[in-house]
């Protein structure tokens, strides 16, 4: 089966779950896994209240090819992936994935490798506003 990318996006939208996973699934796979990273109310022992995130121009094409890379290297997965950019409330999705294949160690991984190259290469950086009115950058060394 032939690996292919659905959807692979930088956006100011609201991500939803439950359409990352619906998107992925085909009757020829036995598993859909995905990954919700979501805004905590706690960092470094610091109560956050909000944060931003903040994308270079080239970030779209970074995670399209990203996601790319991972589909060329697990064979038969299907890959739904966006990170938000703007500001989000805690418990908001920032980064969701969904990928499906035919079997679960196979999903699991592509999942997995999916997030963590996300994370090291696309250009997109955290501003977290903490509650007592200071704030910090994160990612800001990509």
């Amino acid at each position: 089966m032939t690996s292919t990318v659905l959807y692979a996006a930088v956006t100011g939208d609201a991500i939803d779950v439950a359409e990352a996973t619906s998107a992925v699934d085909s009757a020829d796979c036995g598993a859909v896994v995905s990954f919700s990273g979501v805004v905590r109310n706690h960092d470094g022992g610091q109560a956050v209240a909000a944060l931003s995130y903040s994308a270079h121009p080239s970030a779209q094409r970074v995670i399209a090819e990203v996601a790319g890379r991972i589909a060329a290297e697990h064979d038969g997965v299907r890959i739904w992936v966006a990170h938000r950019t703007g500001p989000l409330a805690i418990g908001d999705p920032a980064l969701v994935a969904a990928v499906a294949s035919a079997h679960r160690a196979a999903a699991f991984a592509a999942c997995s490798e999916l997030v963590d190259r996300i994370k090291e290469e696309v250009p997109v950086w955290k501003e977290q506003h903490f509650a007592d009115g200071s704030t910090e950058w994160v990612g800001i060394g990509q």
